[in-house]
């Protein structure tokens, strides 16, 4: 007989509440959730739910100006917190401006939770006015997808949606809500805890002993051990635990773009990052190494480059939640289901407990201190401000004291090339999906979740321009997250790939007037005045062209007490290196 889980004899341990409409149950299950802010933009199929989250002084609604920026700032807070973010947004085109974020937060394996309106049940799959089919829709990059039916699904739902989206490999959850049941009166019943038809859902995977001594032996025996470490060490929390096991096997480490900060940059053993256009030395002791320990990482194409000539000497081994990533993009001699957390406190255990002594590998530190010092992060001076210098000034200004988010091109790479990042969620950036637009919002997600910390976002003109209007949600809602754009009048890093690979032949790619460029030697042809349009949103700017005025003007910034627009007059013509190009391996990197 099918269980009846709108039933209160469903759950011995739930707790009944006061009748209360579906809108009002909605709240009472986001406070119970522990959230405290959502981003939510109102329309008329979400109407109810914000005359509901109007009525309570416990959860901050944050109206942004578009719903893709909610959704982005909604992903910043979840990044900088590792708690869910939640978003809101109406039916129909209300709804499509989250997928940009969902499919980021699926792809970055963030928790997220977005809440949306739909049109009255009776009319769904009549092509009503602002009807969409956004549960069908969202399928493919959700965790898991919902479309209520009965108001007394509600309890239930956000219990296993909070639960999915925060558990094992984190991700979005869409929850659909017809206004017809947003407005439903009913009696809720509120489970104490979730219950899935298979215990899968709900069971926690753990490396067994005998898998775990298979590593410690292999790096017993290791000459050029390298540890790949990812985005999971910081979703589980497990960057201590990491640190210790790499000290304990004086093993060097190399993190990827979503494992900055997973390991402190500042330690001897760091490579920094690696990948298409990571660290030298991180890339040629990957490609060298005969052990590679790939711990919460899935083997990206930005990091691999040509899969067949990845690591090629190495045996690998791949410790991971996902099942799914086992063998899916590079082949492994040991896969090995589990949370990282436990893994890594289970060997570091072992490792003391059976007397593990490091292999020796002294000739190969060596090595990499070599590659180090020859081959660092570097770029060019010049009479003009380079991007890379004002990420540098911003570091050191900042002390590495903050919190940076990006949008996506050239500015995304140099900002993680030179600022140095010694904790996990210091560096917020769209990485999977690389999504422009993503950096300002969730800036204002992360000084929401931090409001005591500096929040900087490094922006590229092309990406600040794709959500310029949150600079009206910061001013409102008192929201001082600061942008540093570094302003080259170009689509940076497509005008690179066109000078690398297309014979600078400018394929849309410049943002101004094509027959007046504007430059730091022409700058009466700078286009647009973000200074000017930042100012007509209430919030201070100031541009700067000239080298010898760039510290103070980030000093000035960082002194703000509020939202503020620094426009860094940069050149187009500087290149993102070292580059390993699309598809191929570390032996073809471009270094100049």
């Amino acid at each position: 007989m099918k269980k009846d889980l709108t039933s209160p004899a469903a759950f011995p341990k739930a707790e009944i509440g006061p009748e209360m409409k579906g809108a009002e149950c909605v709240v009472e299950c986001l406070i119970r959730e522990g959230v405290d802010v959502i981003f939510a933009y109102p329309g008329g199929a979400s109407q109810e739910l914000h005359q509901a989250l109007a009525r309570t002084d416990k959860i901050r609604t944050i109206l942004p100006r578009h719903e893709q920026g909610g959704s982005f700032a909604a992903e910043g807070f979840a990044r900088a917190t590792g708690k869910v973010g939640v978003c809101m947004a109406t039916s129909g085109p209300g709804a499509t401006n989250l997928v940009s974020a969902i499919a980021d937060a699926y792809m970055d394996s963030i928790p997220l939770v977005a809440i949306t309106g739909q049109v009255y049940s009776k009319f769904i799959g009549k092509m009503a006015f602002q009807e969409t089919d956004f549960y069908g829709m969202t399928l493919p990059i959700v965790k898991h997808s919902y479309l209520v039916m009965d108001a007394k699904d509600l309890p239930r739902i956000f219990k296993e949606a909070f639960f999915l989206a925060r558990s094992g490999r984190p991700g979005p959850v869409v929850i659909d809500i017809p206004k017809d049941v947003q407005q439903a009166r009913f009696q809720p019943v509120y489970p104490a805890a979730v219950e899935f038809r298979s215990s899968y859902a709900t069971a926690t995977q753990h490396a067994s002993d005998e898998q775990l001594k298979q590593v410690l032996a292999l790096i017993a025996e290791a000459k050029r051990p390298v540890l790949y470490a990812g985005g999971g060490i910081i979703s589980a929390e497990a960057h201590h635990d990491l640190r210790a096991f790499a000290e304990k096997t004086n093993v060097p480490v190399a993190t990827t773009l979503m494992g900055l900060g997973a390991f402190p940059e500042s330690h001897p053993l760091s490579m920094q990052w690696f990948g298409m256009h990571g660290a030298a030395y991180g890339n040629w002791a990957v490609d060298q190494s005969d052990l590679l320990l790939c711990f919460g990482a899935r083997f990206d194409d930005r990091i691999t480059g040509d899969t067949t000539k990845f690591a090629p000497q190495a045996k690998i081994v791949h410790i991971d939640i996902d099942a799914s990533e086992h063998n899916k993009n590079k082949r492994v001699q040991l896969a090995i289901l589990s949370d990282i957390k436990p893994a890594l406190v289970r060997l570091n255990e072992l490792a003391a407990t059976h007397k593990f002594t490091p292999p020796e590998t002294t000739a190969w530190h060596a090595q990499i201190a070599t590659w180090k010092r020859e081959h660092p992060f570097r770029y060019e001076t010049s009479k003009h401000i380079v991007p890379q210098e004002a990420v540098a000034v911003l570091y050191e200004l900042t002390k590495g004291d903050a919190i940076i988010t990006t949008g996506v091109g050239q500015h995304q790479m140099w900002a993680a090339q030179f600022y140095r990042f010694d904790e996990p969620r210091r560096y917020i950036s769209s990485l999977g999906l690389g999504a422009m637009g993503f950096g300002y919002p969730a800036a204002l997600g992360a000084k929401v979740a931090f409001p005591d910390k500096q929040v900087i976002d490094i922006a590229g003109d092309g990406s600040f321009v794709m959500n310029i209007q949150e600079l009206a949600t910061a001013r409102i809602e008192k929201i001082a997250a600061k942008a540093m754009i570094l302003n080259n009048q170009h689509l940076g890093m497509v005008v690179q790939w066109e000078d690398r690979f297309y014979g600078s032949v400018r394929g849309n790619t410049i943002l101004g007037d094509e027959s007046n460029v504007g430059s730091p030697d022409n700058p009466e042809a700078l286009y647009p005045d973000f200074v000017k349009i930042a100012a007509g949103f209430g919030v201070k700017g100031r541009q700067v062209i000239k080298k010898s005025e760039l510290r103070a003007a980030i000093q000035e910034m960082l002194d703000h007490d509020g939202p503020y627009v620094l426009d860094v007059v940069v050149p187009y013509t500087e290149h993102v290196l070292p580059m390993i190009p699309a598809g191929r391996s570390v032996k073809e990197m471009l270094l100049k």
